[in-house]
């Protein structure tokens, strides 16, 4: 065997170099996440927590020559857990972490179809237009298996964007898709907040809270805005 070895020019005595297997899944989600958070790592730990919890709720299933994007089998999909809400001033670090965790999660080894889009973003698809089917867009937007909805209650809020919001919350929230929300605004007013201070409620009513409510674990983060400190 050593003989075989050293005419191939290979030393069995020598160190084994560490570099880290690719993995194709985060591969791909790098070039769908802004430039600014390609390298953002899960730092608060009832994200890590959550993070773990989808992970560990993914389900594996066998792969079909009629399904090949399947993969292989035994290969793990998220399908289904709980929501996550972060919360807090602006540039606390929310969408950070939002995009953290889905970079954490394409790394963890299981298949992960995602989403990503702001709240203005999505109302501006969704108004209609020429040649364009905003009631398709909704339906695909839904049942997404993950999907990361970035500033809810930034935008100019209307009974119309109400009505939008709700729907994509409440068949997610009935289908148990796990969903990154994210608000610079406190879910509902707490005692010694200034009377003029915005909360979520005000923005997006009272169906879409108790939706929220129903389906998220609420993540507060605070402290100073990173982009200034970074400048």
């Amino acid at each position: 065997m050593r003989r075989k070895l050293a005419e191939r020019g290979i030393d069995p005595t020598a160190p084994v170099a560490d570099t880290p297997e690719a993995i194709p899944s985060l591969e791909a989600a790098q070039l769908r996440i802004p430039r600014d958070y390609r390298e953002a790592q899960v730092e608060h730990p009832a994200v890590a927590e959550w993070v773990r919890s989808i992970a560990g709720s993914a389900v594996g299933h066998a792969a079909s020559p009629l399904i090949p994007h399947w993969g292989t089998p035994g290969q793990r999909e998220i399908t289904h857990g709980r929501s996550l809400l972060l919360w807090g001033s602006t540039g606390a670090g929310k969408t950070h972490q939002a995009y953290a965790a889905i970079r954490a999660l394409t790394a963890s080894g299981c298949g992960v179809r995602w989403h990503a889009t702001t709240a203005a973003d999505l109302y501006g698809e969704m108004r209609a237009r020429s040649g364009s089917d905003p009631e398709y867009l909704l339906r695909r937007i839904v049942r997404i298996p993950l999907l990361l909805l970035d500033d809810l209650g930034a935008a100019k809020s209307s009974e119309w964007t109400e009505e939008i919001t709700y729907r994509l919350l409440n068949w997610r929230a009935q289908n148990q898709l796990p969903t990154i929300v994210t608000s610079n605004l406190p879910p509902v007013r707490m005692p010694g907040m200034a009377a003029g201070q915005p909360v979520l409620r005000d923005k997006v009513g009272d169906r879409v809270l108790s939706r929220l409510s129903g389906m998220c674990t609420p993540v507060h983060l605070d402290g100073p805005d990173r982009r200034f400190r970074a400048a």
